[in-house]
C-alpha cells in the first residue's frame, strides 16, 4: 500500500490547526470559565463561612446576654423578695408595736377613768358629808357656843406667826376703814372687849373695829381688813378638810397613770 505523504501531511496539518483552534477558542474559554467559577465558588464559600462565623458570634453574644439577663433577673427577683420580706416583717412589727401601745393607752385611760370616777364619787360623798355637817352645826349653833368660839379666836389671834402678824399689821395701818369682825350671833360686850384688847396687844396699837353679824356662817369669828381675812370657825375647818381631801384625790389621779407605766416597765410585772 502506497502512503500519500501529502495527504498525511495535510491531515497532520489539519490536526494541528484543529488542536490550536480548540485550544484557542474552546479549551481556554472553558478553562477560564472553570477558573472563574471556582473563584466564584471559593468567594461564596468564604462569604458563607464569614456569615456563619458572624452568625455564630451573634448567637454566642445573644446567649451570653440572655444568661446575664437571667442572672440579673434572678438577682433582682431575689432582692425584691428579700426587701418584700423585710418590709412585711417591719410592717408586722410596727403593727404589733402600735397595737401594744394602743392597748397600754387604753388600759391607762381605763384605769385613769376608774380613778377619776372613784375620786368624783369620794368627792361627792365628802361634799354631802360636809354639807350635812355644816347644816347640823348651824342648827346646833347658839350664843353660848359663839362666846366659846370668841375665846378660841382670841387665843389664835395671840398665837399668830410672824409673817401673818406683819401682813395684818400692815393692812391695819394702811386701811382707811375699820377692821370688821363678823360672828353668827351678836357678840356680847364682854367678848367684844376681849377681842379688842387682844387686837391692841397683838399689833401694839389701837385697832379700829366694827362688829357685824353673819347668820350664814357656822359657829366662828372672822376678821377682815383690806381684803385680808383671819378666821376661826367650824366652817373653816370643814373647808380646809374639803380642800385637803380634794388635793389628795387629785394627787391619786395624777399618780395612777404613772403607777401603771411603772408596772408595765417593771421586769416582774409580767411574771
Amino acid at each position: 500500500m502506497l502512503i500519500d505523504w501529502f495527504t498525511v501531511g495535510a491531515q497532520v496539518l489539519n490536526f494541528v490547526i484543529l488542536v490550536w483552534l480548540l485550544k484557542r477558542f474552546l479549551y481556554k474559554p472553558v478553562l477560564n470559565a472553570i477558573d472563574a467559577r471556582e473563584k466564584r465558588i471559593a468567594a461564596e464559600l468564604a462569604d458563607a463561612a464569614a456569615l456563619k462565623a458572624a452568625s455564630k458570634k451573634e448567637h454566642d453574644e445573644f446567649q451570653s446576654k440572655n444568661q446575664a439577663f437571667d442572672a440579673e433577673r434572678s438577682g433582682l427577683l431575689s432582692k425584691a423578695t428579700d426587701e418584700a420580706r423585710v418590709a412585711r416583717e417591719r410592717l408586722l412589727a410596727d403593727a404589733h408595736r402600735d397595737a401594744d401601745s394602743l392597748r397600754v393607752q387604753q388600759d391607762e385611760a381605763m384605769r385613769s377613768d376608774q380613778v377619776k370616777l372613784g375620786r368624783e364619787i369620794t368627792r361627792l360623798a365628802a361634799r354631802e358629808v360636809f354639807g350635812i355637817a355644816r347644816k347640823a352645826l348651824k342648827d346646833l349653833a347658839a350664843a353660848d357656843l359663839e362666846e366659846r368660839m370668841g375665846e378660841v379666836f382670841t387665843r389664835h389671834l395671840r398665837e399668830l406667826d410672824g409673817k401673818t402678824r406683819e401682813s395684818l399689821a400692815s393692812a391695819l395701818k394702811t386701811s382707811s376703814e375699820p377692821a370688821v369682825v363678823r360672828s353668827t350671833f351678836e357678840m356680847p360686850a364682854k367678848e367684844r372687849d376681849t377681842i379688842q384688847n387682844a387686837l391692841n396687844e397683838t399689833f401694839s396699837a389701837e385697832v379700829r373695829i366694827r362688829f357685824e353679824t353673819a347668820p350664814n356662817t357656822i359657829s366662828g369669828v372672822e376678821l377682815t381688813v383690806s381684803g385680808q381675812k383671819l378666821a376661826w370657825s367650824i366652817a373653816e375647818y370643814l373647808t380646809q378638810l374639803d380642800q385637803k381631801l380634794g388635793s389628795i384625790l387629785d394627787a391619786q389621779v395624777i399618780a395612777a397613770p404613772q403607777a401603771v407605766s411603772v408596772m408595765k416597765a417593771s421586769p416582774t410585772a409580767g411574771a
